[in-house]
């Protein structure tokens, strides 16, 4: 059977049936890439222009050759290109085999030309940030495994460290601003070649593929995320700007002012539940943020480093979580009203604009100026 014969026979059916419902058909995978085998499905997709299109999607077989003709949305297509998505190399990589019109194609086109946009040296941070969100996915599954203690089945730990390594792998591509232009099981040796890779890589893969013992398995999944994620560490250290505050931390001083008026008025009222959610919701959030404006990065939430916590205490700010008392509220509402003058002074000297006005009157004269300007 030749699959592109059942591609023409449904591509002739969908521009016949469907003639202005279809902005693209495309396929991808083995045949796409050259290296289909007598067994290989035909892996294509379409991208619906209309709410009827989607009604084209069908899965079926011939033969014992299956088929799966599968919807893609230009929203999802969009996610896809920028990296939001693992599947990329769907985009990239894919051949066309039907377009609805020149403004279909061209929208197609900037897709690709957004993934190359991307890849160039100057976008790193947002491949670092999206290879840390990956690799704290890895972390659900990490702590199963850790919960079933080495006691469990093999099938359970292989499946769970299957779910290791996938999120950890995929986070490695996202840290070397790429895609996988194979399935997983057939991209090894693109794997091998990552400039930015754990050392024990392939030794930890295979723990991970051919482990008999539980214990081993966990070991090496626990080993190959903690690599992964002084890698990540790493490379976000490299990108440290320098100390910007009237940018960063607009709006921010105004903002955290009702956090620490809930804390404020749960002092008054004994109300230590509330006060304890707030008081470390808020002096970590004000640490965070400093560490923003004084980096032009978030802290890496994935290791055990406290440095955005130093910058909090380097700027004299009372640390309201160790005043937290349930027999007496009043030391922790004290370091409330000096963290408020404290903060907002330090903010001030490091010219970040405040809008603290004494009365309404004084509001609506700032409002006729900002208008006028």
């Amino acid at each position: 059977m030749n699959v592109f014969d059942v591609a023409d026979t449904l591509v002739n059916h969908l521009k016949t049936n469907y003639p202005d419902d279809i902005a693209v058909i495309a396929y991808y995978g083995s045949y796409a890439q050259g290296t289909a085998t007598k067994r290989s499905d035909l892996d294509f997709f379409f991208i619906p222009a209309t709410s009827k299109g989607y009604q084209a999607s069908i899965q079926f077989m011939i033969g014992e050759i299956s088929f799966d003709f599968w919807p893609i949305s230009w929203e999802r297509a969009e996610r896809m290109a920028s990296f939001q998505e693992p599947q990329t190399t769907i985009i990239a990589d894919c051949k066309l085999l039907y377009v609805r019109s020149t403004e279909d194609r061209e929208r197609f086109m900037m897709l690709r030309d957004t993934i190359s946009d991307l890849q160039e040296p100057g976008n790193g941070q947002p491949f670092v940030e999206k290879a840390e969100s990956e690799l704290r996915n890895a972390y659900v599954h990490l702590y199963k495994l850790s919960r079933a203690g080495g006691a469990d089945t093999l099938t359970f730990c292989r499946i769970e460290g299957q779910r290791v390594l996938t999120k950890v792998l995929q986070s490695l591509a996202l840290l070397n601003r790429t895609f996988y232009t194979k399935g997983f099981g057939k991209n090894k040796d693109q794997l091998l070649q990552l400039p930015l890779r754990p050392a024990r890589l392939e030794s930890y893969m295979h723990t991970i593929m051919h482990g008999n013992m539980t214990a081993d398995i966990f070991q090496a999944c626990e080993q190959l995320t903690a690599d992964t994620v002084e890698l990540v560490a790493a490379q976000k250290a490299k990108l440290f700007g320098e100390p910007s505050y009237p940018d960063r931390m607009k709006g921010f001083f105004e903002e955290v002012m009702g956090g620490l008026n809930k804390i404020m008025t749960a002092c008054e009222t004994n109300d230590f539940d509330t006060a304890f959610f707030f008081a470390v919701q808020i002096q970590d959030e004000i640490a965070h943020f400093l560490y923003f404006a004084e980096t032009g990065q978030w802290p890496c939430l994935l290791t055990t480093n406290s440095a955005y916590l130093d910058v909090y205490k380097q700027a004299g700010l009372p640390e309201l979580v160790s005043l937290l008392d349930s027999d007496d509220l009043s030391k922790l509402q004290a370091g409330v009203t000096l963290l408020s003058s404290r903060l907002e002074n330090h903010l001030r000297m490091k010219e970040v604009a405040i809008n603290r006005f004494e009365s309404v009157e004084e509001f609506k004269v700032f409002l006729m100026q900002t208008t006028e300007g």
